[in-house]
């Protein structure tokens, strides 16, 4: 049977984020250290593969620090958690690795900078998301208020409208926070913004490629965990930028093969914490099925690298 032409135009940036191989690379060596089994509280990333990979070398999975015994090592996810854990870990005389990603880290000290300087934070996040959760828990009680959306800058009560600023939750859409940012500007003309973005460059990266291949695309396909935030965003950037199928797939074994019949062309990109491995195997999935010409479309180069805390660099 003769296979059908399909141009797929692959996006680049796409996958593994510096910050999602750095928090991979401290369980692997958490394990080499110290053996298995090593604790790490929440999903280390918001991805199944990496996680049941993770899983089968000796990490076990928990939710919260109290499901952990005090005499083997915890990881932190990347998300970020509130202070109170790794106090409550200190109490226990537990060993502790922090996998924080650095640029969820550089936000939770912004806030408390601002903190100190007695301004009020307002976070642009999603309410329950593990890193809008760290990050708000990094203030007492009351210090940050959260906002999803525009329209809820209009219900925001605040201690003092010149004593504010704003931080992000890393990994949202860039257009959608700007118009949150310009909602809260136009009600509280003092607020302090960020000195740089705080939406991370490999969100950044990922929404302008997608963007990029969705004029080209009749489908776009996202690899990605359904609980990953910066995911989920590219899905929404995909359909905002015209493109009327715009879907989130896990592996290949997802794909709506009837949904896609009759595409000529396909978009496919990959959220920060899906690896390489997945978007090779859609990609075979569509060679079985189609006669693939696959093109390359990169809006940016990345080279950025974050080092794994001192405590994985020194002996045990």
């Amino acid at each position: 049977m003769t296979k059908l032409p399909l141009t797929l135009y692959l996006a680049a940036p796409r996958g593994f984020c510096a910050g999602v191989v750095r928090a991979i690379k401290i369980v692997e060596q958490a394990i080499d250290k110290w053996g298995a089994p090593v604790y790490v509280r929440h999903e280390i990333v918001h991805n199944k593969f990496v996680v049941d990979g993770l899983r089968e070398k000796g990490a076990v999975f928990v939710e919260e620090l109290d499901e952990c015994p005090d005499d083997r090592p915890v990881i932190f996810s990347a998300h970020g958690v509130p202070k109170s854990v790794p106090n409550a870990a200190r109490v226990r005389n537990m060993t502790y690795v922090d996998a924080t990603c650095p640029l969820v880290s550089k936000v939770h000290i912004e806030a408390e900078r601002h903190n100190e300087n007695g301004l009020q934070m307002v976070m642009i996040g999603h309410d329950g998301h593990p890193e809008t959760v760290g990050t708000m828990g990094q203030l007492p009680a009351g210090e940050v208020l959260l906002v999803e959306t525009a329209s809820d800058v209009a219900k925001l009560d605040v201690r003092d409208p010149n004593k504010l600023a704003y931080i992000t939750q890393t990994t949202l859409s860039i257009d959608d926070t700007a118009e949150i940012v310009a909602a809260l500007k136009a009600r509280f003309p003092a607020i302090i913004g960020p000195h740089k973005e705080d939406i991370c460059y490999a969100t950044t990266n990922r929404q302008e490629a997608v963007k990029e291949i969705a004029a080209k695309s009749d489908a776009i396909l996202v690899i990605g965990a359904p609980n990953s935030s910066n995911t989920r965003r590219l899905v929404e950037v995909g359909a905002a930028a015209g493109c009327d199928y715009s879907h989130l797939v896990q592996r290949a074994k997802d794909i709506d093969w009837r949904a896609l019949d009759g595409i000529k062309s396909l978009g496919l990109a990959a959220g920060a914490s899906a690896p390489e491995v997945l978007v090779d195997e859609v990609i075979d999935a569509f060679r079985d099925r189609y006669d693939v010409t696959v093109e390359l479309v990169e809006t940016a180069k990345e080279h950025v690298e974050f080092k794994v805390p001192r405590i994985l660099r020194e002996p045990a």
